[in-house]
C-alpha cells in the first residue's frame, strides 16, 4: 500500500483545514497572490514574509513536487488556495511541499456559494464541534481498522465475490490516477450512468480522491436529460454500465465540450472507438501516474471543498445541481446512521443490499457513504432488482439493515397479498391471525419488549417464517424515505413484527435531517432531529402546522450556477428553507404534513393538503393503487385514480392485468373482471363500490370544501416509464397535470 502522507491522513486543525501537526497556521491579514511573471522564489519564507508581514501558511509532509500551478488571487468567500513551494535546505539537498494561504477569518467565508470552486463556513453546533473530515481522511480511519473485512459483494456468474476494504482502497485509487490520466480538471464532473455496482462504487470513490466531483445521473434518464446534466456539471468523463447508456452518450457527445472520455464496466461496446475505454483500461492507464501525483492531489482538498452533485428531479423546473460538500458527506455518514441506530464493524459489521438508484441522495448516503464510514459489507443487487428480483437478493444476503422507498415496502406487501390470496383456507386464516395478534400489541405497546404469549406464539409459528421468506430475519433496523408511506402499509408491516423506521431530509440536507431508531419511534412521524442539527417551524398555524426550517452541518453549500434559488432556499443566518410543512410533538417528533407547492387552494380560497384525501381513498378501496387530487384555483376537488396491475418485469410497464387483490375486491363487490379494461368505463359494478367508497371519505371530511365531488378511473397505471412517477417512486404531480389535461379539463367544463 501507498504511504498516505497527505492531507486525508494528518492531524487537523482546530477550523478544519488539514495541515502539518506540528505549526498551524498564523492569521493573514491578505490572501497570498503571486505577481505576474513571478515563480516561486528559493528564500520562499524570507520572500513570503516580505509579502505579508506573518507567516501565513503551513508546511505540508509532502515530499515530492506538486502538479498544481501556481497560486491564484483569491477573492469572496473563497478562502484559500493551493500551491507548490520549491527550494533548498542548507545542505543543497531539494525541498518542495505545498502553500495555503488562509482566509484572515473565517467570518469571511460565506455560507452558501454557487461557484463550482467555492468554499463555504460551515455551520458546526456546540453540541456537535467533531473537527471537519475529507472523504479520504474518513477512508483512511476506516483502512486502519478494517482493511480486511469485506467491503463490496457481488455476484458473478451465480457466485458471490468480495472485495475487501484494503482491494477497495487501492481500486479508488487506480480509478483516480485513471481519470487524472484522461484529464479530470479539479471542480469537474464524472458523471456515472449504470446501475450499482463495484464500479460504481470506485468510480466515486476515485473521483473525488482525484479532485473532481461526483454527478449521478439516473439510469432511466433520456439522452437530453443526460447532456443536461453532463453539460452543467463539466463532466470531463462519464463512467456508463451498458450498450445502451452508451448509445445515449455517444448521441449526444458533440454537444459537451468539456467530454474527453467514456469508460464503461459491464457491457464491452460492440466496437471499438476513440477514446471510449473499459474498465480494466481506465485502472491501467492509472498505473501510469505516480502516487505521488495522487498523494499531492489529495493534500490539496479541504473539507468545505465540493465532492458530490446531486440533480433533483426537475419537476417545477431545470433541474437543479445540489453541492455537498466534502464535510457535507462525512458528517451525514457519521451522525445520520448513528442517529438511526447502524453499528460500527467492531460491534456488528452491518450487511446492506445497494439497489436503489445511487444518483439519489438517499441511496448514496446511505449505500456509498455510510458503507465507509462504519465499515459495513454492501452486497449489489441484480440490475432487474426493482423488476422483481430484489426478494431473491434478501434472501441471499440476509441483511442487517434495509432501505426502502415506500413503493418498495408496498410491492412487498402485495406479493405477500397475493400469495396468500392464493393459499389454503388453513394458512391464510393462520396469518391473519397471527398478524392480527401482533399488530394489537404493537400498537398498544409500541415501546415494551415484553409481549404476551399469544404474540411470541404467533410469532414463533407463523411470522418467523414469513420474514424468513423475504431475506429479512437478521434485518434490525428496516428504513423508508423520500416520499410519504401509507398508514395501510405501515400496518401490515407492523403486522409482520416489522418496524418501518422513517427519516426525513432533502438532497439539499446531504439526505437525512430527522431519524427514526429503535430507541426513536413513533408511528407515521419521521423521527427526531439529529445531533449537531436543529430545527424550527416558519410560520405555524393554529395547530402547529409551519413550514420546516433546517440548520446543521448537513446543509448544501448552494445550487450551481443559481445564485437567485441559493438565496430562496438559504436565508440569511443559513437556514434552509424545505417547502414542506410539519408539526412536532413535544417530544420532539416530527410529523410532515405535506408541501407548500403541493397545496391546493381551491378558488373559495380553502387550502387542502392533497396527501391526507389521497391516503384515505386507497385505505377505503383496496383495488385502487395511485389516487392524485386536483383542485387548485377551482371552484370543488376532484380526483384521478388508477387500479392495481402487473408490471411487465423486463419493462417496468404496467400491463393490463389486475392484481390477485384487485381481482379479490371485484368479486367482492360482484364483478368478474380481471384486467383494467373490462373495468375501466364499463364496470358498474366496481365503479359502484369506488362511488360509495368516496362518500365514506367524504363523510370523515373536516368540512364540505374537502369533499371529492368528481373522479375517474384511468387506463393505465401510473409508472416510472410512464412520466408520472420519478426514480424513487415519487408522484410527479405537474407531469400529471399535464398529461392528462383533457380528463381534468372534461370535471369542470360544465362549471364554466
Amino acid at each position: 500500500m501507498p504511504a498516505r502522507s497527505e492531507a486525508g491522513c494528518e492531524k487537523q486543525l482546530p477550523d478544519g483545514r488539514a495541515g502539518s501537526p506540528q505549526r498551524a497556521p498564523k492569521p493573514c491579514s491578505r490572501a497570498l497572490v503571486r505577481r505576474e511573471g513571478e515563480g516561486w522564489p528559493g528564500g520562499f519564507s524570507r520572500w513570503l514574509s516580505d509579502q505579508t508581514g506573518e507567516l501565513p501558511h503551513t508546511m505540508g509532509d509532502t515530499s515530492v513536487p506538486l502538479r498544481a500551478a501556481s497560486p491564484k488571487a483569491l477573492s469572496g468567500p473563497e478562502a484559500w488556495e493551493v500551491g507548490p513551494w520549491r527550494t533548498r535546505d542548507p545542505q543543497g539537498q531539494a525541498q518542495a511541499g505545498m502553500i495555503r494561504a488562509v482566509a484572515p477569518h473565517p467570518a469571511e467565508e460565506a455560507l452558501w456559494t454557487t461557484r463550482a470552486d467555492g468554499r463555504v463556513r460551515l455551520r458546526i453546533d456546540p453540541s456537535c464541534p467533531d473537527p471537519p473530515h475529507t472523504v479520504h481522511r474518513m477512508f483512511c480511519e476506516t483502512l486502519d481498522k478494517y482493511g480486511d473485512l469485506s467491503a463490496l459483494g457481488f455476484k458473478r456468474q451465480g457466485s458471490w465475490e468480495h472485495i475487501s476494504y484494503s482491494q477497495y482502497y487501492q481500486l479508488s485509487r487506480k480509478a483516480a490516477k485513471g481519470f487524472l490520466k484522461l484529464g479530470l480538471e479539479r471542480t469537474h464532473s464524472v458523471a456515472i450512468l449504470g446501475f450499482n455496482s463495484p464500479e460504481w462504487f470506485f468510480s466515486a470513490v476515485g473521483t473525488v480522491f482525484a479532485g473532481g466531483t461526483v454527478t449521478g445521473i439516473y439510469t432511466t434518464s433520456s439522452p437530453e436529460a443526460c447532456q443536461y446534466i453532463a453539460h452543467d456539471s463539466h463532466a470531463d468523463i462519464i463512467v456508463v454500465d451498458t450498450q445502451e447508456q452508451l448509445g445515449k452518450i455517444l448521441k449526444i457527445w458533440k454537444n459537451l465540450p468539456h467530454l474527453k472520455a467514456v469508460v464503461v464496466y459491464r457491457e464491452p461496446p460492440a466496437e471499438k472507438m476513440a477514446n471510449v475505454y473499459m474498465m480494466e483500461q481506465l485502472l491501467g492507464l492509472g498505473s501510469l501516474v505516480p502516487e505521488e501525483a495522487l498523494d499531492a492531489v489529495i493534500a490539496a482538498q479541504q473539507p468545505n471543498q465540493r465532492c458530490v452533485l446531486i440533480y433533483t428531479s426537475g419537476t417545477t423546473g431545470p433541474p437543479k445541481g445540489v453541492m455537498l460538500s466534502q464535510d457535507n458527506i462525512t458528517w451525514t455518514a457519521r451522525y445520520g446512521s448513528q442517529a438511526g441506530g447502524i453499528q460500527h464493524a467492531e460491534v456488528q459489521q452491518e450487511v446492506v443490499v445497494s439497489y436503489l438508484p445511487l444518483s439519489h441522495i438517499a441511496a448514496q448516503i446511505y449505500d456509498l457513504w455510510t458503507g465507509i464510514q462504519w465499515g459495513a459489507h454492501v452486497c449489489f443487487a441484480e440490475p432487474n432488482a426493482l423488476k422483481g428480483s430484489l426478494v431473491s437478493t434478501l434472501r441471499e444476503v440476509e441483511p442487517t439493515s434495509h432501505l426502502g422507498v415506500p413503493r418498495v415496502w408496498e410491492k412487498i406487501m402485495e406479493g405477500i397479498q397475493e400469495v396468500v390470496a392464493q393459499s389454503g383456507f388453513i394458512r391464510r386464516k393462520m396469518l391473519l391471525w397471527a398478524m392480527s395478534v401482533t399488530l394489537q400489541h404493537n400498537l398498544t405497546s409500541p415501546g415494551s419488549d415484553l409481549k404476551p404469549f399469544t404474540a411470541r406464539l404467533a410469532d414463533f409459528l407463523v411470522l418467523a417464517k414469513v420474514r424468513q421468506a423475504l431475506g429479512l430475519a437478521r434485518c434490525q433496523k428496516h428504513f423508508y424515505g423520500a416520499a410519504p408511506m401509507s398508514m395501510e402499509t405501515q400496518h401490515f408491516f407492523l403486522g409482520l413484527n416489522i418496524r418501518l423506521y422513517a427519516g426525513y431530509g432533502l438532497s439539499e440536507t446531504s439526505g437525512p435531517h430527522f431519524m427514526s431508531s429503535p430507541c426513536n419511534y413513533r408511528l407515521c412521524s419521521s423521527g427526531k432531529v439529529m445531533p449537531g442539527c436543529r430545527a424550527k417551524l416558519a410560520d405555524p398555524d393554529a395547530g402547529g402546522v409551519g413550514e420546516i426550517c433546517l440548520w446543521g452541518r448537513n446543509i448544501f453549500m448552494g445550487y450551481l450556477n443559481m445564485e437567485a434559488e441559493t438565496r430562496e432556499a438559504i436565508d440569511d443566518q443559513g437556514w434552509l428553507r424545505t417547502g414542506d410543512t410539519g408539526r412536532l410533538d413535544a417530544e420532539g417528533f416530527l410529523y410532515v404534513t405535506g408541501r407548500i407547492k403541493e397545496l391546493i387552494i381551491t378558488a373559495g380560497g380553502e387550502n387542502v393538503p392533497p396527501v391526507p384525501l389521497e391516503e384515505a381513498v386507497k385505505r377505503e378501496l383496496p383495488i385502487i393503487s395511485n389516487a392524485m387530487l386536483l383542485g387548485d384555483q377551482r371552484k370543488f376537488l376532484a380526483m384521478l385514480l388508477t387500479l392495481k396491475c402487473t408490471v411487465d418485469p423486463d419493462t417496468s410497464d404496467p400491463t393490463d392485468n389486475l392484481t390477485e387483490q384487485a381481482v379479490e375486491f371485484c368479486q367482492s363487490v360482484g364483478s368478474t373482471a380481471t384486467k383494467v379494461s373490462e373495468v375501466v368505463g364499463k364496470d358498474e359494478a366496481v365503479y359502484r363500490a369506488i362511488e360509495e367508497g368516496i362518500r365514506r371519505v367524504n363523510r370523515n371530511a373536516a368540512a364540505r370544501p374537502y369533499h371529492i365531488q368528481k373522479w375517474a378511473i384511468l387506463g393505465k397505471d401510473f409508472s416510472i416509464p410512464g412520466g408520472e412517477l420519478g426514480p424513487t417512486m415519487k408522484l410527479k404531480r405537474f407531469t400529471v397535470l399535464e398529461k392528462y389535461k383533457d380528463t381534468i379539463d372534461s370535471f369542470y367544463q360544465e362549471q364554466k
